[in-house]
């Protein structure tokens, strides 16, 4: 696994040898970063400069993709432990600590994010099958996590159902993967296949 784009393309990164992650492939995150960077309804101004989050961060792959592509900073969420080092030492190795907040603790109970902490950028890449993406959705915007506007983006099963909450803007298959694209505070709204 490696970043794929930006300052820190070609930058290894490691994954925990239990295999209790999953982390995002290499091509499904380069093509859900090609759509980021040039959808009309993300572009650049989405990713550069922004603050994201990456919930169940697990190796913390999409949270650096980001930071590699201009993303400021990244808060990331992880409860285990041995994915928990293993995002450490992948920050540490990418030269990131200064940008980078990794809070042990899980997504579906954050505490209250700082004033300043809500991202406009979020992604969710929980256990597949178990319906967690929209309970941290909910939780996460409880807690100001997310800006009313946010760009959520959620990796799921392939058989679980898109989220009700906001626009959704992209959908894409990617074996057993599926990853839904919305924006919160809109109205349903598709816009894609």
């Amino acid at each position: 696994m490696r970043i794929v784009g930006g300052a820190w393309r070609g930058r290894r990164l490691a994954a925990p040898a239990d295999g209790g992650t999953r982390p995002t492939s290499d091509r499904a995150r380069q093509a859900l970063f090609d759509m980021l960077m040039h959808a009309p309804w993300a572009g650049r101004a989405v990713i550069e400069d922004a603050h994201v989050l990456d919930a169940f961060a697990g190796t913390g792959a999409l949270g650096l993709e980001a930071l590699s592509r201009g993303a400021a900073r990244a808060t990331f969420f992880e409860q285990d432990r041995a994915a928990l080092r293993v995002l450490r030492a992948n920050v540490a190795a990418c030269g990131a600590e200064a940008c980078c907040t990794v809070r042990e603790g899980d997504a579906l109970l954050p505490p209250r994010a700082a004033g300043d902490a809500g991202c406009g950028v979020v992604f969710l890449d929980p256990p597949y099958g178990l319906g967690l993406v929209p309970l941290a959705v909910a939780a996460l915007g409880a807690k100001g996590w997310m800006l009313p506007e946010a760009l959520v983006v959620a990796e799921m099963g392939r058989a679980e159902a898109a989220p009700a909450d906001g626009s959704l803007l992209a959908e894409r298959v990617y074996g057993a993967a599926r990853i839904c694209v919305w924006r919160m505070g809109g109205q349903r709204e598709r816009r894609c296949r």
